[in-house]
């Protein structure tokens, strides 16, 4: 079975740099390659020296910045370097995005774990508000 392999790419129907799956070569053209968006589902060719986001975070001596333990109810910028206890790792968040249902995600790139998503301003619901919105 092939090796899939993901890359940042701009998404001409999502008018947007999303995560695209590369699934095929163009003959001929070392340059051009078939990826399929995770988003839209779309797929198209994509030209990898100008339309793919060559990034990579510096995590070199973060732990020694003014890093900010992990919890889910707090808020945080992009650049900002966290601490994660429970995987005792740190990380630089790099991306911040509003899910479907509304919930707010940061995405952190993390020196042992690599990127990973995580949940931001998460605020649990008591049983008296969960009953208050069903009335």
């Amino acid at each position: 079975m092939a090796k899939v392999k993901n890359v940042e790419a701009f998404c001409s129907i999502c008018n947007g740099i999303r995560k695209m799956e590369l699934t095929g070569d163009i003959s001929g053209d070392d340059n051009r390659r078939w990826a399929k968006c995770k988003k839209c589902k779309q797929t198209m060719i994509i030209n990898m020296t100008s339309d793919v986001v060559a990034h990579k975070v510096s995590l070199e001596g973060i732990e020694n910045e003014s890093c900010v333990t992990y919890s889910p109810a707090n808020a945080y910028e992009v650049g900002q370097t966290i601490f994660h206890e429970n995987w005792d790792d740190f990380g630089k968040v790099v991306a911040k995005e509003i899910l479907s249902n509304g919930q707010k995600s940061i995405s952190v790139e993390f020196q042992k774990l690599g990127n990973k998503r995580l949940v931001e301003l998460y605020i649990k619901q008591t049983d008296q508000e969960e009953q208050s919105e069903v009335i």
